[in-house]
């Protein structure tokens, strides 16, 4: 009888699905489905007053129902049956957190909380929260909380404390009817299942649970605010687990919705990047994985803790039991050239583009390529949602540098890229002076998959080369490896780095860097660091304008 993993990918726009073959690794078959309601940016579904700016929700129901869509065209396509598919892990995008009754239901179900923002989920670049992580980080830094070392002395607002105290302070209602706060990610395993746990992913790089110290202790919350004293000890019920445990059992109920055999055992989940770490085959030290997509993710395995400037997160067991995983990130990666092919495109542009039957970005990629390095003049700071890596700081912004009247579109597009590249590199240096180098890169999500130009761009700049992922889909390929680790004793693996060894495919193909480019580079981002530490570190324009803002 075949034997399959089913891997889930929660991502920030859609859910994905895939079946792999637990004796070699194949992609058996795949389905993707959008979450009908989207991003809410505007306004609830439900109706009620404007969202701020800055605030972005979900609707829970919409990963149930996508859920049930992906894998049953998952289970059609490949042809597989019932008792064939032995294990399921799935991956989600974090801090994505929302409020629960006892039972699971989410509050925003509640007619009477219908219209409230704060009993929705808050997706994981919700910045609603930025006065509420300072709150916190400020606390922190008073009493010397022993947590901070491992996430560099900053607390993000996207994180899970800040989000619920936003919700204390903007709907205390809503806190006090929660039963728990919980990630996307270990809500999907509780409707699986019907057994609440906490993934160790989530809870270390996004809820500050440190393995040897616990959660943050209730004096700590208390002197950050006294309603929320009780946040650990009384709203966040439930063990906290390695990714590959196993949670449970899948419900009678859900595998009639599913199509699946009950029992079938269910992991503790990843956050999305940290699932294509080993889903790009990446099971050791000293090679960096890249989560190159709408946002940026760098994460590293190490056999000890190191405490720097740079690291967003260092979590023991987080990603490959027996490793501390680090985490670093930029905010908007992908999401800023999107923004400028929505924003900033001339008229004439897009009319050639539609001339030529091609997109507004294959015409600026192809405008763009015929540059050189440092030719336009321009250089961008890459904060247009904010710094997470190396500063940690939601409230800067974008900063584009060397404008003239001579400025064409495609020059802006180029330097847009780069200044992510620059990010990057930016971050990779915090690593070498830490002591932690690099040795190889492995990349994977959207924009390796897509963008030659922006890859290469990337290897001219870290002047290193950038393997592609083997897996087309690497964070639903590391889900499916939690899936195939469940179901060790129905012919899986015994552990995360037995099973990516053995099913992970090898790169797809290598970005080498132009050695001349390389040169030019090494120039701009010097100047790239000095912007950076300017506006970031010695100059508060940013976030004076932001105050003008409102």
């Amino acid at each position: 009888m075949p034997r399959y993993s089913l891997g889930l990918d929660f991502g920030t726009e859609s859910v994905r699905a895939i079946l792999v073959d637990l004796a070699d690794g194949r992609v058996a078959a795949s389905a993707e489905r959008e979450y009908p309601h989207g991003v809410i940016s505007d306004a609830l579904p439900a109706g009620g007053a404007p969202l701020q700016r800055d605030w972005f929700l979900q609707d829970p129901d919409d990963y149930l129902y996508c859920l049930k869509q992906v894998v049953g065209e998952s289970l059609e396509g490949g042809g597989t049956g019932a008792d064939e598919v032995l294990g399921i892990g799935l991956d989600f995008t974090s801090c994505t957190l929302l409020p629960c009754d006892a039972d699971g239901a989410p509050l925003c179900r509640d007619p009477e909380l219908r219209s409230e923002p704060q009993a929705w989920v808050k997706l994981w670049k919700h910045h609603g929260a930025a006065a509420e992580a300072q709150q916190v980080a400020e606390a922190a830094r008073r009493r010397g909380e022993r947590f901070l070392d491992y996430y560099a002395g900053a607390i993000s607002s996207e994180w899970l404390m800040p989000k619920v105290l936003e919700t204390i302070h903007r709907a205390p209602q809503v806190y006090e009817r929660a039963f728990t706060f919980v990630e996307a990610a270990d809500w999907v395993v509780w409707q699986l299942t019907g057994a609440l746990a906490r993934s160790a992913c989530c809870a270390g790089y996004k809820g500050q649970y440190v393995r040897e110290l616990g959660w943050p202790s209730e004096g700590f919350l208390r002197e950050v605010e006294p309603r929320m004293a009780g946040l650990f000890t009384e709203k966040m019920p439930g063990p906290v687990l390695a990714p590959g445990t196993r949670v449970g059992g899948l419900t009678g109920e859900w595998a009639r919705r599913l199509g699946l055999a009950e029992g079938t055992p269910v992991a503790a989940p990843f956050i999305d990047a940290h699932a294509a770490v080993p889903g790009c085959g990446v099971t050791e030290p000293r090679t960096m994985a890249l989560a190159l997509g709408t946002s940026f993710c760098q994460m590293l395995l190490a056999r000890e803790a190191v405490f720097f400037e740079g690291v967003a997160g260092i979590v023991q067991d987080g990603i490959v039991p027996g490793f501390y995983g680090y985490e670093s990130g930029q905010t908007a990666g992908g999401d800023i050239y999107a923004w400028f092919v929505e924003n900033c495109v001339p008229s004439e542009y897009k009319a050639e583009a539609e001339r030529r039957g091609i997109s507004a970005h294959e015409l600026l990629t192809e405008r763009a390529e015929r540059l050189a390095p440092a030719q336009s003049g321009l250089l961008a700071l890459d904060w247009w949602n904010g710094n997470r890596s190396i500063l940690m700081d939601a409230e800067l912004s974008g900063l584009l540098l060397g404008l003239t009247l001579d400025t064409r579109p495609e020059e802006i597009y180029r330097a847009c890229i780069e200044g992510t590249m620059f990010g990057t590199r930016r971050i990779v240096q915090a690593y070498a002076d830490a002591g932690l180098p690099v040795d190889r890169f492995v990349a994977s999500g959207g924009i390796p998959r897509r963008n030659p130009f922006a890859m290469q761009l990337l290897a001219d700049i870290l002047n290193r080369p950038i393997e592609v992922a083997g897996a087309e889909q690497p964070a639903a390929f590391g889900s499916a490896l939690l899936g195939a680790t469940v179901a060790s004793g129905r012919g899986g693996y015994g552990s995360i780095r037995e099973a990516a060894r053995a099913l992970a495919p090898p790169p797809s193909g290598v970005y080498e860097p132009d050695p001349q480019a390389a040169k030019v580079y090494d120039r701009l981002y010097a100047e790239y660091v000095t912007l950076y530490d300017y506006f970031g570190r010695a100059e508060q324009v940013m976030r004076r304008l932001r105050d003008l803002r409102g």
